[in-house]
C-alpha cells in the first residue's frame, strides 16, 4: 500500500473557514466604558473615570455576556474591547475569561496604566490571541502627562508596559502627535523597535477625531490640536518609498467618486460597535440618532439583516456634497464618512473642509492632482490613477 498522508496542512491565508460564504458577524467592538483614568487633551471619548452617572449607564455584566454569546452564535472570531479605558471595569476579567471561552480573540486597546501582575498572569495563561495595543503619549514624564493630563500616569503606563514584556504577553505601541511629544518620534520609533511583538513601526493619530457625543467644550481644543495638512504630509512621507508603495495600492482599490451614496465604506456590514450603553452602531464613531439601533429591544442579529442595510441605502441630501464629495475621486483617501460629517457637523453629508485639505495635499504631492486643481473638477482620474499606480483601471467603475 502507498503511503498516505491523513493529514493537509494548509496555511491560514489559503483555507476558507467559511467556503463561499462569510459569517453575519465576523468582528464586534464593544465600547466597555467611556469613563478613563487619564484626561488626554485630545481625546475625543474619555469621560472622567469617577463619572457616577456614565458608570450607573453602563451594560451589566449579564447584558455584555448576552451579547458576546450571541456575537459568537453568529460567526464572530474576535472582539475588540475598548473604552475610554476598558480596564477601569470591575468585570474586566470575568468578561475576558468569557469571552475566551466562547472561542473568541480578544483585542485590548490600553493605555497599560491599570496593567498589573494579575492581568498579565492571566493574559499568559489565557492568552488574548491578538496583540494588545497600547497607546503611549510620550517618552518623558513631562511629555507624557502633558498629554494625560494626569498626574503619576507615566510610571503607571511604563510600569504596566514593563510586566507585559517581563511575562512576554503579544503587544504593539502607537502614539498620537502632540505638541508635548512632537519631537520625540525618533526617541519612540527607536525604543518601539526593541518590542520583539512590534513587525513595523508604530502608527500615529494626529489628525484628530471629534467628540462623536458633540457634548461640551473639548471640540475647539481637539481642533487646535490638531497638524496642519503640508505638517501631516512630512509625517506620513517619513518612509516616503514605503508611503508611495503603500497610496499605488490604496488609490488602485479605493479612490473613486462614490455618487451620492454616504455609505462607500463597509460600515455595518459583518460588524459593528456595541457602546457602553447598550446601542449597536455601523462604527463606533457615529452616533448620529438615525443610525442607532437599542440592544435593549432587540439583537445583533435583527440590526445585521435589517436595521443596517435599510441605513446603508440612505442616500445624500446635501447640495455641497453632491456637486464636490460625490463627484470627487479623492472619496477614499479624505477619510470623509457620515461618522465624520456628524462629529463635525451634526449631520451624515456635509463636506469636512479639514479631510478634504488633506486629500488634496497627498494628491498633489503624489502627482494626481497639479497645484490648482480640485479633485471633483477631474474627468481623466482614471487615467491618472492607473499612471499612478501602475495597472489599468475598469472602465466601468
Amino acid at each position: 500500500m502507498p503511503n498516505r498522508s491523513y493529514v493537509a496542512k494548509k496555511t491560514i491565508a489559503k483555507a476558507s473557514l467559511w467556503k463561499n460564504t462569510r459569517p453575519l458577524l465576523g468582528r464586534l467592538d464593544i465600547e466597555l466604558t467611556e469613563r478613563c483614568n487619564n484626561n488626554c487633551i485630545h481625546c475625543c471619548i474619555n469621560l472622567p473615570a469617577d463619572d457616577l452617572d456614565a458608570k450607573k449607564k453602563e451594560l451589566p455584566t449579564k447584558d455584555l455576556k448576552k451579547i458576546l454569546t450571541e456575537a459568537a452564535s453568529l460567526g464572530c472570531m474576535t472582539v475588540r474591547f475598548t473604552g475610554g479605558e476598558p480596564l477601569l471595569r470591575k468585570d474586566f476579567e470575568e468578561l475576558y475569561i468569557f469571552a475566551r471561552k466562547l472561542g473568541l480573540k480578544v483585542l485590548l486597546f490600553s493605555n497599560a496604566t491599570l496593567i498589573t501582575a494579575h492581568l498579565t498572569k492571566l493574559f499568559r495563561h489565557i492568552p488574548p490571541l491578538e496583540k494588545i495595543e497600547i497607546t503611549v503619549y510620550g517618552m518623558k514624564k513631562s511629555s507624557y502627562e502633558a498629554v494625560s493630563r494626569m498626574s503619576g500616569s507615566f510610571e503607571a503606563a511604563w510600569r504596566g508596559i514593563d510586566l507585559l514584556l517581563k511575562n512576554k504577553i503579544s503587544f504593539v505601541v502607537k502614539g498620537a502627535l502632540l505638541p508635548a511629544n512632537k519631537d520625540e518620534i525618533d526617541e519612540f520609533e527607536s525604543w518601539a523597535s526593541t518590542i520583539p511583538y512590534m513587525d513595523k513601526p508604530p502608527s500615529y493619530s494626529m489628525f484628530f477625531d471629534l467628540r462623536c457625543r458633540r457634548d461640551g467644550e473639548k471640540n475647539r481644543l481637539i481642533k487646535s490640536l490638531r497638524l496642519p495638512s503640508k505638517q501631516g504630509l512630512e509625517v506620513l512621507t517619513r518612509r516616503k518609498d514605503k508611503y508611495v508603495k503603500e497610496m499605488k495600492e490604496f488609490c488602485s482599490k479605493f479612490t473613486r467618486p462614490p455618487g451620492d451614496t454616504l455609505f462607500s465604506c463597509g460600515s455595518g456590514v459583518g460588524g459593528g460597535c456595541v457602546d457602553a450603553y447598550g446601542n449597536f452602531q455601523p462604527c463606533m464613531m457615529l452616533r448620529h440618532p438615525v443610525t442607532i439601533y437599542s440592544l435593549k429591544n432587540g439583537s445583533l442579529k435583527d440590526a445585521l439583516l435589517n436595521f443596517f442595510p435599510r441605513m446603508r441605502k440612505m442616500k445624500a441630501a446635501n447640495l455641497d456634497y453632491l456637486s464636490r464629495c460625490a463627484k470627487c475621486f479623492l472619496k477614499g483617501l479624505c477619510e470623509q464618512c457620515p461618522a465624520k460629517s456628524w462629529m463635525e457637523h451634526g449631520t451624515l453629508d456635509t463636506p469636512v473642509e479639514y479631510l478634504c485639505e488633506i486629500a488634496h495635499t497627498q494628491a498633489r504631492f503624489l502627482g494626481l492632482l497639479k497645484e490648482d486643481e480640485k479633485a471633483w473638477e477631474v474627468e481623466d482620474w482614471r487615467e491618472r490613477i492607473g499612471k499612478f499606480a501602475g495597472k489599468e483601471m475598469v472602465s466601468g467603475l
